[in-house]
């Protein structure tokens, strides 16, 4: 065999790897993406990974939201192709799960505050503080209390943010409801595309 045909015969095959590692990618890519699901009367509920959209529009429990007619996923199959777009809408009326305002308790405090002082932004030996101190009147309430840092819950200490001369980075306020929270956070960045 010439040695130019072994070079040609190599490139080939290099060639061939690089296309079915393209094909890989591009499948294992198309898996990785997530689908918004709306509820029945079009209000945006949550995001499911694709596996979950497709068995929802398989079985019928929903059916495909095109908005713009051009985003989406054709995934294939031996027999068939299907096209999944990026918003599908629940067929069957799904009963609203109750949803309670959580406790205020440390866990929850701290995930509403995303793990983050409030007065300095550090995220390392954080505690909870009373805005309006508790010895001042202070209720124990989701608009009081805060995720502060050892140093800042000192340093205010029995003071209101103003008399100590610190500033809270957000207003503490009580969560909403995980679905209204997608909902606003959904319409929010799709206003930003457009």
């Amino acid at each position: 065999m010439h040695p130019f045909n072994k070079e040609a015969s190599r490139y080939q095959k290099s060639k061939i790897l690089k296309i079915g590692d393209q094909a890989v990618t591009r499948v294992t890519q198309v898996l990785k993406q997530s689908v918004v699901v709306f509820s029945k009367n079009y209000l945006p509920m949550t995001r499911v990974n694709i596996k979950r959209a497709i068995a929802l529009l398989v079985t019928g429990k929903a059916e495909p939201l095109d908005f713009d007619n051009s985003s989406g996923w054709p995934v294939r199959s031996p027999s068939l192709v299907l096209y999944v777009p990026e918003q599908i809408r629940l067929t069957m009326a799904s009963k609203e799960r109750v949803w309670k305002v959580p406790p205020v308790n440390r866990r929850e405090v701290l995930k509403r505050d995303h793990h983050r002082c409030q007065y300095c932004g550090v995220t390392k030996n954080l505690t909870l503080d009373h805005v309006i101190s508790r010895s001042r009147g202070g209720k124990h309430c989701w608009d009081n209390v805060v995720t502060a840092c050892e140093k800042c819950n000192a340093l205010k200490g029995n003071c209101t943010p103003a008399e100590a001369g610190m500033k809270l980075l957000n207003q503490p306020k009580t969560p909403i409801h995980p679905t209204i929270a997608f909902a606003k956070h959904f319409w929010r960045e799709r206003q930003h595309e457009v």
